[in-house]
């Protein structure tokens, strides 16, 4: 089993800032994705970034999210963060991470796939 605890959420002003964090333990290391999800209320569940834990490190970043948003990986401390820049009032939602293996190397973006996931972090975005 893996285990994933976010925190970091909060609330901030328009143009505002944050880092997520994801601390992962138990089977950490049988899993090579990380995802950061969020889910907006009324909404579905959408990929915001993904990162390969391999020595690719690839990174994949959603059209909304692109230039403002960062993910990164301590893997000392089995940590991955989300850093969120130049927030909008669309970018409040819920945040979570999740973790899984996949074979061909590509994180996959849809929640579908992830079978380990965090409880989740509120990230709220005033006007």
């Amino acid at each position: 089993q893996v285990q994933l605890v976010e925190s970091g959420g909060g609330s901030v002003q328009d143009g505002g800032s944050l880092r997520l964090s994801c601390a992962a333990s138990g089977d950490f290391y049988r899993t090579n994705c990380v995802g950061w999800f969020r889910q907006a209320p009324g909404k579905g569940r959408e990929a915001v970034a993904t990162i390969y834990r391999g020595s690719s490190g690839a990174t994949y970043y959603d059209d909304s999210v692109k230039g403002r948003f960062a993910i990164s990986q301590d893997s000392a401390k089995n940590t991955i963060y989300l850093q969120m820049n130049s927030l909008k009032p669309d970018d409040t939602a819920m945040y979570y991470c999740a973790a899984d293996f996949f074979v061909t190397g590509t994180c996959k973006t849809t929640e579908e796939f992830y079978d380990y996931w965090g409880q989740g972090t509120q990230v709220t975005v005033s006007s």
